[in-house]
């Protein structure tokens, strides 16, 4: 009777005694009682209907995007402000979409806050920093506004216009027709420079060098003339051409700076070029020289 008694006991200890000499058999009953308590809190069916809801939002996000692009196109002087909207929708179709797939596939009690804010969230943690220091980034460049969705940016070397500010990055198109993603935290620290910042046209910057001897006046003249010829001007804003020395290492000549104002971002490089062939067009007609052909003619003499 005795012995019936104590053999479950002793079986007992034996169990115990084997299982804290073997640490990775109690390691791998840890992690099946960890994985268990895990999908104990998934709710199956939610996540189909997560499924579901995430092929609704992304099926809302590519509609969006059409119609930004339809009518962006369609009435040009609403097209940053179309832009404005997509951006604040797409962050909030995000973060929604985040929160009901979340709610729906999980189920949230005190166990499983616990469960989730020990071991699972470190883990998480350490996987998604960088994602989540970019989200954190996103929502200081919404909120700080350092530049908005259309503007013409220079940032890091790149020039081009922003076309989306996401949850993680930012998208530009520059000017050679590329697809550049940045990284919102990178526009913590760095310095980013917006040429319109909201507005459809932008100053344009030109130079144009000629010889000191030259007619600077007629030259001056020609220069206006050609930007407010052209069909690229926004002549709402002022013309403006500076007139200063300038020299190199082996010549000396006068800049006439031109600024001037673009009606719209997207014609910057048509408008350079438009001006620049009337203006060289008309130097060769006046016979004005730079300052290198002016040297040449005078060396050949």
């Amino acid at each position: 009777m005795a012995s019936g008694i104590l053999r479950p006991a002793t079986l007992a200890i034996a169990l115990a005694s084997l299982l804290a000499w073997n640490p990775a058999m109690a390691q791998e009953e840890i992690d099946a009682n960890t994985i268990t308590r895990l999908a104990d809190i998934i709710r199956w069916g939610g996540v189909i209907t997560s499924i579901f809801v995430i092929a609704g939002a992304w099926a809302l996000l590519r509609l969006l995007s059409r119609f930004v692009n339809a009518f962006g196109s369609e009435f040009s002087s609403r097209r940053l402000t179309l832009h404005k909207v997509s951006t604040i929708s797409q962050f909030v179709i995000y973060v929604t979409t985040t929160v009901i797939v979340v709610l729906l596939s999980f189920r949230f009690d005190e166990t499983t806050l616990a469960l989730i804010g020990g071991a699972v969230a470190v883990a998480i943690g350490f996987a998604m920093k960088d994602l989540v220091a970019s989200f954190i980034a996103g929502m200081i460049v919404m909120l700080d506004r350092p530049f908005q969705v259309g503007d013409r940016v220079n940032f890091g070397g790149e020039y081009g216009d922003i076309t989306a500010i996401g949850l993680r990055s930012v998208r530009m198109q520059t000017l050679d027709d590329n697809t550049v993603t940045i990284p919102n935290s990178k526009f913590l620290s760095d310095v980013t420079s917006s040429g319109n910042y909201g507005a459809l046209d932008m100053q344009v910057v030109m130079d144009f060098y000629i010889a000191p001897d030259q007619d600077i006046e007629r030259a001056r003249d020609i220069i206006n003339e050609a930007v407010l010829s052209s069909r690229f001007v926004f002549l709402a804003k002022p013309v403006t051409i500076l007139v200063n020395q300038w020299v190199s290492d082996y010549l000396v000549g006068v800049r006439l700076r031109l600024k001037a104002y673009v009606l719209d971002t997207r014609f910057e490089k048509a408008f350079e070029s438009d001006v620049n062939m009337r203006v060289l067009r008309a130097f060769q007609q006046e016979r004005i020289a730079t300052p290198g052909n002016a040297l040449s003619a005078r060396d050949g003499g």
